[in-house]
């Protein structure tokens, strides 16, 4: 008998300011446009002016930092 995979739910955006995104990730806006710029972290643009960020993909670009015990 096959098996059958179910696609993987992906997480639905939360769109934050850049502002908002700097507070949760406990940096600066200027932090935030900085990754942007690099291209580590997409923005998203809504409006000639308005910015926006996930946060979903924010928490993805934390990294685990290995310890001794490990």
């Amino acid at each position: 008998m096959a098996r059958t995979t179910e696609p993987k739910a992906t997480p639905r955006r939360q769109l934050v300011s850049l502002a908002a995104a700097a507070e949760y990730a406990d940096c600066g806006v200027n932090t935030i446009r900085r990754w942007i710029s690099e291209g580590r972290l997409p923005g998203y643009r809504l409006g000639p002016k308005l910015l926006k960020v996930d946060l979903n993909e924010l928490d993805q670009l934390a990294q685990r930092v290995p310890t001794a015990g490990a």
